[in-house]
C-alpha cells in the first residue's frame, strides 16, 4: 500500500516530525528525514496492524489530497 506523509521540520526540539493524514492519528519523529520516515513507516504498518479490516477500508476511503493555486 501506499500512504502520503507530510515531514516538518521540528524548529523548537530539532529534528523532524512525520504525519500520514489517511490515518489520523498518525504520527513520528526522527533526527534526521530519513529517520522520520522510516519511523513513519512503522507507525503506519502499526496503525494497519491495529485496524479491523472494515476501519481500514473507512479510513482510507476518505482521504483526499488537492493542490491549489493561492495569491499572496
Amino acid at each position: 500500500m501506499r500512504f502520503k506523509i507530510i515531514l516538518e521540520e521540528d524548529e523548537e526540539v530539532g529534528g523532524f516530525i512525520a504525519s500520514c493524514p489517511g490515518l489520523p492519528g498518525c504520527f513520528s519523529q526522527g533526527d534526521t528525514v530519513e529517520e522520520a520516515i522510516e519511523n513513519i513507516k512503522e507507525a503506519i504498518q502499526a496503525c494497519l496492524e491495529s485496524l479491523a479490516e472494515d476501519d481500514l477500508q473507512e479510513c482510507i476511503g476518505k482521504s483526499s489530497c488537492r493542490v491549489v493555486d493561492v495569491v499572496a
